[in-house]
């Protein structure tokens, strides 16, 4: 366990360590899918305790710091993000990011204090969104065929996952519907910065 603080010493991951853990550069959302799947069939902790994050914006530019693509001071601007939130039943929640420098999994307070920080400073056009959707809904629902990775010759932008592409019995590809921050679309409940850090921050309780 990397965490620090008193309550993190007595956590126990939800997952292996950061290093044996499903992953494949900029398909954050299927590392995290791998995630939840994990978390299902080693039925350490209940499922409905874990929630899928997408993080983006209506512009699809937002900022996050402590990310290993620039482990500096200044952010990464990504189109989005994907992050697992554990809410655990010893009442402090847990941020697991694969792509960040911080620990893994990083008590929640920490997490978003070092990787959000405020939107007080940030333009109104970068300001952070969340779509919060439960690991098992997540499960269920999401499919991509990775098409969004291919530039227009059809090559490859990074080698996708060595695994068959994630797909359900109604879609080969909703992945869009996961990224827009419009709470009429999609799976989850939408939060800004300021809601996400109150429901599930322990500052805020």
């Amino acid at each position: 366990m990397e965490g620090n603080g008193p309550t993190a010493v007595h956590y126990q991951p939800a997952s292996p360590p950061r290093d044996a853990c499903v992953y494949s550069s900029c398909y954050c959302e299927e590392n995290i899918w791998k995630l939840c799947e994990y978390i299902k069939n080693h039925d350490q902790y209940p499922l409905q305790e874990c929630y899928a994050v997408f993080i983006s914006n209506e512009r699809k530019m937002i900022p996050i710091w402590k990310q290993q693509a620039r482990p500096g001071d200044g952010p990464v601007i990504w189109d989005y993000h994907v992050v697992l939130l554990h809410v655990s039943s010893g009442g402090q929640s847990f941020i697991y990011d694969l792509d960040t420098v911080l620990p893994f999994p990083c008590p929640f307070d920490t997490y978003v204090e070092d990787a959000f920080k405020s939107d007080d400073d940030i333009h109104p056009q970068f300001r952070r969104k969340f779509r919060v959707i439960r690991a098992d809904s997540y499960l269920k629902n999401f499919a991509s065929d990775r098409s969004h990775m291919k530039d227009s010759s059809g090559n490859w932008r990074e080698p996708p996952p060595p695994y068959p592409c994630i797909e359900t019995g109604d879609s080969k590809m909703n992945l869009n519907d996961f990224i827009s921050m419009d709470p009429e679309v999609g799976w989850g409940a939408v939060y800004t910065l300021s809601e996400f850090t109150h429901r599930f921050g322990s500052k805020n309780c």
